[in-house]
């Protein structure tokens, strides 16, 4: 199943600008709210676009209910007159950018806001996870099963097995963004990983060991997005929109989850973005599992399917090596703060092309590719979306 190549419009004269991270906590007592809002203070802070001016918002958060993106615009006193609240978890950032993205083309928004936040309580991840999907509740809970660590690893127990990936291959992967997120300030793990460290971590669920899951904790993160005009009249640096695909429910016959929807859209991505694979100069992969980023590597177009364990043997992912990935250390060593996860790949992009990455610049980075990747059920991901900013001439 692949897509037809080019028949959609281009994202030509959409800037993304401003990224916003509010720093992570391991636990808060704060709502989702209370991040929603920090998010949109620095926003309009970092900016100086008065909230007023701000006609559009997408909102993502796990932790938001009872409201949902409606409710938002009434606790922080916003008016947008286009509105989206975007359900996808991991890949709410990319569907987040691309929607954002085609209103103001339309000219039915001239800045949008573009949202993620969730808190993290004590006992709030248990009771997300226990509604999170009927299909996984319904499949694996009356077994004694449930929650991601057990889809996960029967996922990458699959992969392993059909194309001969080891650990030390997914360990390759969690060392190298350990490096990269001990240049970056907002992340929960503070101190560098080892192989041997890595190796020698508890079982979670075989084949899934400590360092392979994320940690949740409570954050936020945010851009806004408007046309390349409006951000230089305003004074923003800003990274260029060149490509954006997204699709849900792909390959649903396969047994067990080894492919993602990019494979179906990724050579109308490229050709939007007028690049190629060996173009790109650093990947954000959405990272809940290793397994996901050596998949995205592959279905992404940087190896064959099969290949990616030979390809993260041969390749330095640190910022300073060959290919670099999940340049702030993703969410393997930053934290996962719900659905703000599927917003660290934007955040970070924007940074890494408007040099606002101080400490882990990628040298000369021109272009790059974020993944999104969410809402796993009993055994597959359900939304996978995928975008390609520039550097702005």
């Amino acid at each position: 199943m692949m897509a037809n190549i080019t028949t959609r419009k281009g994202y030509e004269g959409i800037a993304v600008a401003v990224p916003v991270t509010v720093p992570y906590m391991r636990y808060s007592t704060r709502s989702a709210h209370w991040f929603l809002g920090q998010a949109i203070q620095a926003l309009i802070k970092q900016s100086g676009v008065p909230k007023e001016q701000i006609d559009g918002l997408t909102v993502s958060s796990f932790s938001l209910g009872p409201d949902t993106a409606v409710g938002v615009t009434q606790h922080l006193g916003l008016s947008p007159r286009w509105l989206d609240h975007i359900p996808t978890g991991g890949a709410s950032g990319v569907m987040a950018l691309r929607r954002a993205a085609r209103a103001v083309q339309a000219g039915d928004a001239s800045i949008v806001a573009c949202v993620a936040a969730d808190t993290n309580q004590v006992d709030s991840f248990r009771m997300m996870l226990g509604s999170f999907s009927s299909f996984a509740r319904d499949a694996t809970y009356p077994y004694g099963s449930g929650g991601p660590n057990a889809i996960f690893a029967f996922i990458t127990a699959n992969y392993m097995h059909k194309y001969g990936a080891r650990r030390e291959d997914f360990g390759r992967i969690c060392v190298d963004q350990r490096t990269n997120a001990l240049a970056y300030g907002s992340r929960m793990f503070k101190k560098p990983l080892t192989l041997d460290e890595y190796l020698a971590a508890r079982p979670i669920a075989d084949p899934i060991h400590l360092f392979d899951c994320v940690m949740p904790c409570a954050g936020a993160e945010a851009f806004l997005v408007m046309s390349e005009e409006r951000a230089r009249d305003l004074g923003l640096p800003f990274a260029t929109m060149r490509g954006a695909i997204e699709r849900h429910n792909a390959f649903s016959t396969d047994p067990v989850m080894e492919r993602g929807g990019w494979l179906v859209d990724r050579a109308e991505l490229y050709a939007m973005a007028d690049a190629k694979p060996a173009d790109i100069d650093f990947l954000q992969a959405y990272d809940d599992y290793p397994v996901i980023v050596m998949i995205q590597c592959e279905d992404l177009g940087f190896c064959d399917k099969g290949e990616g364990p030979a390809f993260v043997r041969a390749h330095g992912m640190t910022f300073a090596g060959d290919f670099p990935i999940n340049t702030s250390g993703g969410q393997l060593s930053t934290g996962q703060a719900g659905a703000a996860g599927g917003f660290m790949g934007v955040t970070e992009s924007i940074r890494q092309l408007t040099n606002h990455a101080e400490g882990r610049a990628v040298k000369d980075a021109q272009l790059g590719l974020i993944g999104g990747f969410g809402m796993v059920t009993y055994d597959r991901c359900l939304c996978t979306g995928a975008a390609i900013l520039g550097r702005s001439s």
